[in-house]
């Protein structure tokens, strides 16, 4: 068990059987009554925030997570086979686990995994990620009614929208964190 005094940005607490993760914290000392600290906090799993204060002093419980970085292999049924580019152990994350990430999740992609107690949390993507599109119906000269885009999929079988002049087998960047178009990528 620790104490507030022992809460920091990035310091992982126990409430409720969940694991929220500290954003942000503050110190409070008002002229009068007692300090607290006030806290915004992030669930691990689900992404959900909130704010909580505590008491000075009072017990919180708090959570080992460990980051680590993977490399995907492959799919083997409900789950997804990733290898520690430490030790080259091999871990197996259900689905559940995986969430969109599978929309971009590609074989021999670099990933982080969030471990506690060896159990999968999260798994993490770099901010963006190169895709070929293997699909997308030609762009119309002069067709504005959409935007200028149009939808295009991607090598993963995910759909993004496209500006108009882009074809099938361009290479294109894709924000994973949105599923947003970001660039054409040229080799």
């Amino acid at each position: 068990m620790a104490s507030t005094a022992d809460i920091k940005n990035g310091v992982v607490l126990k409430i409720d059987g969940q694991l929220w993760t500290v954003i942000e914290f503050q110190h409070v000392k008002p002229g009068k009554g007692g300090a607290f600290v006030r806290t915004k906090m992030k669930n691990v799993v689900t992404g959900k925030t909130v704010d909580k204060t505590y008491n000075a002093g009072a017990k919180i419980e708090t959570e080992n997570v460990d980051r680590r970085d993977f490399t995907y292999l492959y799919a083997d049924g409900d789950a997804f086979v990733f290898m520690d580019t430490e030790d080259y152990d091999q871990i197996n994350v259900p689905a559940a686990v995986v969430g969109d990430a599978v929309n971009f999740l590609l074989e021999n992609q670099a990933v982080t995994i969030a471990l506690n107690n060896g159990n999968p949390l999260y798994v993490e993507l770099p901010a963006s990620v190169v895709m070929t599109i293997t699909h997308t119906d030609p762009g119309l000269q002069g067709d504005r009614s959409t935007g200028g885009t149009k939808p295009a999929t991607i090598e993963t079988g995910y759909e993004i929208q496209v500006p108009l002049f882009l074809e099938t087998g361009t290479k294109v960047k894709v924000d994973t964190r949105t599923g947003d178009y970001l660039a054409r990528v040229n080799d």
